[in-house]
């Protein structure tokens, strides 16, 4: 859908690549979704010799170690021993692969620095193979492009072997599995699927408030400094979370920078606001300066999706009771909800930093929100009462151990012994099921005398297969918050763990708030953190992840589809990606999780589900969450990452869940919070505005007609030169996924936006670089025998 005809790598599992090598099946067809008609899905894969690195004794980077190549009428002339031995290495690869065109990559990581001692060396390695020609020899050297060769390989006329699966998990070695990388610094993915957000709203304001979005009261600016910022975000050294500290600080500092501009200006232009827009940069950590200081203040909160979505919103206060109204002024119902007891027994209290230079907030209010598609909604809050935030609440928590939670779709039980999650019970459809819940942690190995490999930032290697429970007693200490939006029950399982286990009104899946850290390692364990899900669920070996987001793969426990597998890692060789989803199922339920960044997970034993929230090596010098272990002096004390998950039970013949989850669910953390300042408190303004409103005020938009369809999503909306907008819609169920949701479905443009007319429309390729007609694929013969 790219228009691509190829596709090369260079990291594959040892084992598989033994296997190719020796079936010659080194270069297949990659058929990755069932939901396209091949070919459309169907792309040529081809997998290096040499992963991306040049054949042992060629490189001739200035970081290299290899004897050049001496043609000189000397003593030192190697052209005989250089040649022959190039020669050796062509014959020896061509017997992995099909045809009578090999491709060699020359070069590898920081190479090319003096590219004058690369082309220098290959330019007489080149000339010399050749001349071996007039003595018999069948080998011509040429440079190339992955183009030409793939349009070589195409002429062979052939038939290719057929892949279905992905190429995960990676091991370049029998305890090597590269699957520490999915989880590693656990805040920066949380940071770049936020930023991802935020440029998809930026891109959004463009298109639809045109100019006034790149200028206006708040300043200069566009979506390009947040996109490059995003682009870079993606190196495999970036969002992996495999680089330094200071690397991984300047990635998290260019994507802070570049949005607020546009998103301040758009929302003035469109609402017609006057007021001083201040972002919530911190809520993360309960921290917003303007809420916890003002008597009055409005929300602006922005909806980037194609439908109306109604999204519990929490935010910092100091008051006792506010009175909250939406767009039209309506009233809307408020509650305020208090933290943890303030006392020594509860010492993972959340982190007040230093950065922030904000008052303490002691409560959150909460209400929900409802917005429309593709735009925004205005809610005003006025406080009143100031009771002093340490007065108790007139109704405290409760301090004994919870039995339940619920709302109008599920009921919650907890163990009134350990304070433990114990069963789900879905009201709805009228089935329950026990799942218990809890955090554990592998001991991360520093290597041993069978292999000297630790587990780190992109390797995770655990000791034992068995991990060691974070409490270390039998009860969790608990209370319980209940009030008419939500109800939580509130569990510590050590100094640097905790969780909430939430429910709100109206909302039919649980929600589990998850703070670890900083992760301590001065006992010389380093700890690899889970949360373990288990049920009675007959699994049989299966679970299930997502394909980035949008599709499912089917995992089973020690084995690989495409060869025999000997595993030799039985945690860390069966851990996947999971970005969106996992789910483990039998033949009358399922229970799914969502998370809200790429984490890795697994199902260990049938019937259980774990994800893995965050580790540290105890001489792990690259993640950050150690305390103590941390390269930076500012960062010394660790650090410690907050997140969520999303879990609910169904009947297996319903297959909705996991797509509605999604996008109830992590899509509903999009909503993209603002506030204007009111009376009563100071707040930090982005410009010199002038101090009256504009007669025609707007506090509700929509940049949308109609609301798209429950199962199509709006993917891109930009504005793009010359008047010209960019629209990707994206079906977000697949092929047989759901009876109904998973049909086809048609789009009415013309009708569709409130913001502009369309003229034309033009349909291009995925990429957006084509017109749809001008791509002319390579077209391959699949091996179906």
């Amino acid at each position: 859908q790219m228009g691509y005809d190829g596709l090369f790598l260079g990291r594959v599992d040892h084992q598989d690549k033994a296997q190719r090598e020796e079936l010659r099946q080194m270069e297949m067809i990659w058929r990755a979704s069932t939901s396209l008609q091949p070919p459309a899905a169907d792309i040529f894969t081809g997998i290096l010799p040499n992963m991306y690195n040049p054949p042992p004794g060629f490189c001739w980077d200035q970081l290299c170690s290899d004897p050049p190549v001496v043609d000189e009428d000397s003593v030192e002339n190697n052209v005989d021993t250089i040649v022959s031995s190039f020669l050796q290495v062509a014959h020896s690869q061509a017997e992995r692969y099909r045809t009578n065109h090999i491709l060699m990559t020359m070069g590898s990581d920081f190479h090319y620095e003096n590219a004058h001692l690369w082309f220098y060396n290959m330019d007489k390695l080149i000339a010399h193979v050749n001349a071996r020609q007039a003595n018999g020899s069948r080998v011509h050297v040429l440079y190339s492009t992955p183009s030409c060769y793939l349009q070589e390989l195409h002429r062979a006329n052939l038939s290719w072997s057929v892949k279905t699966d992905d190429f995960f998990p990676y091991a370049d070695g029998p305890h090597q599995f590269w699957t520490g990388y999915f989880t590693s610094r656990p805040a920066l993915k949380r940071y770049e699927r936020l930023s991802t957000n935020f440029l998809q709203i930026c891109s959004q304001l463009e298109a639809v408030a045109g100019a006034a979005a790149r200028k206006g009261p708040y300043g200069s600016g566009d979506s390009s400094v947040l996109r490059e910022a995003v682009a870079v975000a993606q190196h495999h050294d970036a969002v992996s979370g495999t680089a330094r500290q200071d690397v991984a600080d300047d990635y998290a500092r260019q994507l802070a920078g570049g949005w607020q501009v546009v998103v301040a200006n758009a929302l003035a232009a469109l609402s017609a606001s006057r007021d001083k827009f201040v972002f919530c940069n911190a809520l993360n950590v309960s921290a917003c300066a303007l809420t916890e200081a003002a008597a009055r203040f409005s929300v602006i909160l922005y909806n980037p999706l194609g439908r109306r979505l109604s999204w519990p919103i929490r935010l910092p206060v100091n008051g006792a009771s506010y009175a909250v109204t939406d767009a039209q002024g309506h009233p809307v119902h408020s509650e305020v909800s208090v933290g943890w007891p303030r006392s020594p027994s509860r010492p993972h209290s959340p982190p007040r930093s230093s950065v922030f230079a904000v008052p303490s907030a002691a409560r959150e209010l909460l209400f929900h929100a409802s917005v429309p598609a593709l735009g925004f909604s205005t809610f005003s809050v006025s406080r009143l009462s100031r009771r002093d935030p340490l007065t108790p609440p007139a109704q405290t928590p409760h301090l004994s151990q919870p039995r339940e939670i619920r709302n109008e779709h599920i009921r919650v039980l907890f163990d009134p012994v350990t304070g433990l999650l114990e069963e789900i019970e879905n009201l709805d459809a009228g089935i329950s099921l026990p799942v218990f819940q809890s955090f554990y942690w592998y001991n991360a190995s520093i290597g041993n005398a069978e292999n000297p490999q630790a587990s780190g930032a992109y390797i995770f290697r655990p000791n034992s297969s068995d991990p060691i429970p974070v409490s270390d007693s039998k009860r969790v200490s608990t209370f319980l918050v209940k009030n008419a939006l939500v109800q939580e029950v509130h569990q510590n399982f050590s100094s640097w763990c905790s969780q909430v286990v939430r429910l709100h009104t109206g909302q039919p899946y649980l929600e589990l708030e998850w703070t670890v850290g900083p992760i301590p390692v001065q006992d010389g364990w380093g700890k690899e953190i889970i949360s373990r899900f288990k049920t009675p669920l007959r699994t049989g070996a299966l679970f299930y992840t997502d394909s980035n987001g949008r599709q499912i793969l089917e995992r089973r426990r020690n084995y690989r589809p495409t060869w025999n597998l000997n595993q030799t890692e039985p945690v860390a060789g069966n851990y996947y990606p999971v970005n969106t989803r996992i789910f483990i199922k039998d033949e009358k339920m399922q229970l799914t999780v969502l998370t809200d960044r790429s984490q890795g997970g697994s199902s260990i034993f049938d019937g259980s589900l774990e994800l893995m929230v965050s580790g540290c090596g105890a001489g792990d010098a690259l993640r950050c969450g150690c305390a103590g272990r941390e390269g930076p002096r500012r960062n010394r004390a660790g650090v410690r990452p907050r997140g969520c998950k999303w879990a609910a039970i169904k009947q297996c013949h319903d297959g909705m869940v996991g797509v509605q989850l999604q996008q109830d669910a992590v899509e509903g953390m999009r909503l993209h919070q603002g506030c204007s300042r009111g009376e009563g408190g100071a707040a930090r303004g982005w410009g010199q505005l002038p101090p009256a409103r504009p007669p025609h005020h707007c506090p509700q938009f929509s940049a949308l007609r109609t609301e798209l369809p429950h199962n199509v999503n709006l993917l891109t909306l930009s504005a793009e030169d010359g008047g010209n907008v960019l629209l990707r819609l994206e079906h977000q169920f697949e092929r047989g996924e759901s009876a109904n949701s998973s049909q086809p479905v048609t789009i009415d443009l013309l009708s569709l936006f409130s913001a502009f007319s369309i003229a034309s429309v033009q349909e291009l390729s995925l990429g957006a670089d084509l017109p749809l007609d001008a791509i002319s694929r390579l077209v391959w013969t699949p091996d179906t025998g």
